[in-house]
């Protein structure tokens, strides 16, 4: 978001989030991935397979791998797969065709939507929406069991290089955010294909990531 001065908004501060007993409770589809406290995650827009398209994600609090993506796919960006670092699918994403050239959309899929007895019958698990020009899109999540439905909004510039996405509710919080990552120096960035995502307490980093994976599929 911009100032009306018209200069880049600073990364909002989550670093006093959760220094007490942290509230709230998971609420994505996949618990294990909702943190009680806030997490920053470097995103390095590579994969590690020769010639592969993809992502590796790293946990900046300990270095350990969280998600990859590896394709060697032409057409990459229409279906790509988000696993854990130990190759288990977590989520199938899938472009759609376009709507009269008018809009965009794209489905997600929990685990592999090819994989056995999946196959035909899946519903997606959320669905995002861009009108075309437009630097937002929209996240619509089906309810599942356990689970009830949310919505998210994304928005971007390109110019300022950053994303944010919040709840889809009017007025809602801030749950993630994506800016290029800075080295040792915070004057100095690192290539464009390094960025840092930062998400919010109890947010689902697999679905946040998911966002992510989308807007890029959008250049």
């Amino acid at each position: 978001m911009e100032t009306s001065e018209g200069k880049e908004a600073p990364m909002e501060d989550w670093s006093n989030i959760g220094a007490g007993e942290p509230a709230g409770s998971p609420r994505g589809v996949f618990p294990e991935l909702c943190s009680p406290y806030p997490v920053q995650l470097t995103v390095w827009c590579r994969s590690l397979l020769f010639n592969g398209h993809g992502y590796t994600v790293f946990d900046d609090s300990d270095g350990r791998m969280v998600f990859r993506v590896d394709n060697y796919a032409h057409n990459w960006r229409q279906e790509a797969v988000l696993m854990d670092r130990a190759g288990n699918v977590l989520l199938t994403i899938r472009r759609c065709r376009k709507i009269l050239n008018l809009m965009e959309s794209w489905e997600a899929y929990k685990g592999d939507k090819d994989g056995l007895g999946m196959v035909g019958h899946q519903r997606p698990l959320f669905k995002a929406t861009k009108e075309l020009g437009a630097p937002s899109c929209t996240v619509s999540m089906v309810r599942t069991r356990g689970m009830e439905p949310l919505g998210y909004r994304m928005c971007w510039s390109r110019q300022n290089e950053w994303s944010k996405i919040y709840e889809a509710a009017a007025n809602a919080p801030l749950v993630a955010e994506v800016r290029r990552k800075y080295g040792a120096s915070t004057k100095t960035l690192l290539d464009k294909d390094v960025l840092t995502l930062r998400v919010q307490p109890w947010m689902d980093q697999a679905i946040a990531m998911a966002m992510v994976m989308i807007l890029n599929s959008m250049r």
